[in-house]
């Protein structure tokens, strides 16, 4: 695809507005975070971007660190810190055990001292202490059965914080120390308490704060900047996407259509960013939201040579396949059908990763470090002459 180079570079510019190292880093500067203090810090960290986010604390102040990450999570060499790993999307035993250790570790700092907590999406599931009288069987199939309805990040989360013992700002409530929040948002309207499920954010200990570092729309403002920088017209949809993958997919390439014919014969980058869903009734292949989106998107787009898009997850993984996402224009379901590959049966049994793999059209990062939800690029009328003109103002992008 011609307009994949453009849609990679949009991708990293909106993945270098929400490094979790660089954002902690700044944050701790501004509050003058940056020097011990009289009384003792902890550093605790939990979530999709819980190693990166623990990386910005200068390093004179990670000396009793605690983060716990997803299995597989890369840990740089050196490290020092404790690490735990745990479950997700759904919770398992470790993620008991990770519930537990933080426990000991709150409950260990006393009123003179101060915990810096670090927290991004996906800590709900890597942090899983049932309320009293529920077992984790039960509230693995409580989650994994709202997962299947398709229901949203808020509603999850909150159906987190309704079964858990820690979450809702509880596990902040365990220490008497001043407990300062960091918060990596992936979900819409940045309220901090959702993200996470709000573990460490208290209502009862006035001198507890929250802080929430970068969302979605940084990436997609980054991403118009840089677009326009490039000398193309930008737009950033105001709506969070959201609701079913395969609808809003389908919506987002009809607007991308409408955007075309907008500002022909201008090149242009419509930008979008949220969460959706994907609502699973019975057996379903490999994929996620991302791919989802862009294959019924392509279905839409067919026969439009003018558009392409790119939809992709900040943390460079999406649903079941080792893929952030894919890309998708106008050619994509006639070259499938000329490999005799049946877009509306591949996405009917939400087999999208092996749709796109098979027609080489997939995107892989693997693991970025950070997580902000999902986003979206969308290309229009990008000529010969627009790409020459991106060759003299092109920057690094990803591989």
């Amino acid at each position: 695809m011609k307009e994949a180079r453009l849609l990679r570079s949009l991708y990293a510019d909106a993945l270098s507005a929400v490094s979790p190292r660089r954002l902690v880093a700044r944050a701790l500067r501004r509050a003058g975070r940056g020097r011990p203090s009289a009384g003792g810090l902890g550093v605790f960290s939990a979530g999709k971007a819980a190693v990166e986010m623990a990386r910005g604390v200068p390093a004179q102040l990670r000396r009793d660190v605690l983060v716990v990450a997803p299995a597989g999570a890369a840990v740089p060499r050196g490290w020092e810190g404790r690490v735990i790993f745990a479950g997700h999307p759904l919770p398992d035993r470790r993620s008991v055990e990770a519930a537990k250790t933080a426990l000991e570790f709150f409950r260990r700092f006393g009123p003179e001292d101060r915990i810096l907590a670090l927290v991004s999406g996906g800590a709900s599931s890597l942090l899983c202490l049932p309320k009293t009288g529920m077992t984790l069987a039960e509230k693995r199939r409580r989650i994994a059965a709202a997962m299947r309805r398709g229901e949203t990040i808020d509603q999850l989360n909150r159906l987190g914080t309704s079964l858990s013992r820690i979450k809702g700002g509880r596990l902040a409530d365990e220490t008497p120390a001043e407990v300062l929040t960091l918060v990596l948002s992936d979900v819409p309207g940045e309220d901090p308490r959702l993200v996470g499920s709000g573990p460490t954010i208290s209502v009862r200990k006035p001198a507890d704060r929250a802080v929430v570092l970068a969302s979605n729309r940084n990436g997609r403002a980054a991403a118009a900047r840089a677009a326009k920088r490039r000398g193309l017209a930008a737009r950033i949809e105001r709506n969070s996407l959201s609701g079913e993958a395969a609808r809003a997919g389908a919506a987002f390439a009809a607007r991308l259509r409408a955007f075309a014919r907008e500002i022909a014969p201008r090149a242009g980058v419509l930008i979008a960013g949220g969460e959706t869903t994907v609502e699973i009734g019975g057996r379903a292949g490999r994929g996620g939201r991302a791919q989802e989106f862009a294959l019924a998107a392509g279905i839409v787009l067919s026969g439009a040579p003018q558009c392409a898009l790119m939809s992709a997850g900040s943390d460079g993984v999406d649903g079941q396949s080792s893929n952030a996402g894919a890309f998708a224009d106008g050619s994509t379901i006639s070259r499938a059908r000329r490999r005799r590959l049946d877009p509306e049966a591949f996405l009917a049994r939400h087999d999208s990763a092996t749709f796109f793999e098979r027609i080489g059209d997939n995107f892989r990062t693997g693991p970025t470090g950070t997580n902000v939800a999902d986003w979206v690029f969308g290309v229009v009328n990008f000529t010969t002459r627009s790409r020459r003109r991106l060759r003299d103002r092109r920057r690094p992008c990803m591989p």
